[in-house]
C-alpha cells in the first residue's frame, strides 16, 4: 500500500494567521487605510453617493424641522423628496458598482 505524500510538520493551519493562498491578495492595497484614507479614495471613486447621503439627510433633517413647526405640507414634500434622495443614492451605488465591475474586466 502506498504512504501518502510528504506531510508538513507542525500544524497546518495557524489560527492567528490569515492562510497563505499562492496567487491571492485580500487587497489590492499594500498597506493599512486609515478611515479619512479609504473615506477619500471611495468619495473619489464614486462622488454621487456621498452627494446623495447628503441630500438624504437634508431632506430628513428639513422635513422633520417642518413638522417640529407644524408645516404638516411641506414636511410631507421633503419625506416625499427624501425618499426621491434615497432612490438617487441607491442608484448611484449600483451604477458605481457595474462601473468597477466593468472596468475590472480584461
Amino acid at each position: 500500500m502506498a504512504t501518502p505524500g510528504p506531510t508538513t510538520p507542525g500544524a497546518p493551519f495557524e489560527p492567528s494567521q490569515p492562510p497563505v493562498i499562492e496567487g491571492f491578495s485580500p487587497s489590492v492595497y499594500s498597506t493599512q487605510e486609515s478611515f479619512k484614507e479609504k473615506f477619500l479614495r471611495k468619495t473619489r471613486e464614486n462622488p454621487m453617493v456621498p452627494i446623495g447621503c447628503l441630500g438624504t439627510a437634508a431632506a430628513l433633517t428639513y422635513g422633520l424641522y417642518c413638522f417640529h413647526r407644524g408645516q404638516s405640507q411641506r414636511s410631507q414634500l421633503m419625506m416625499r423628496t427624501r425618499i426621491a434622495a434615497q432612490g438617487f443614492t441607491v442608484a448611484a451605488i449600483l451604477l458605481g458598482l457595474a462601473a468597477s465591475a466593468l472596468k475590472s474586466r480584461p
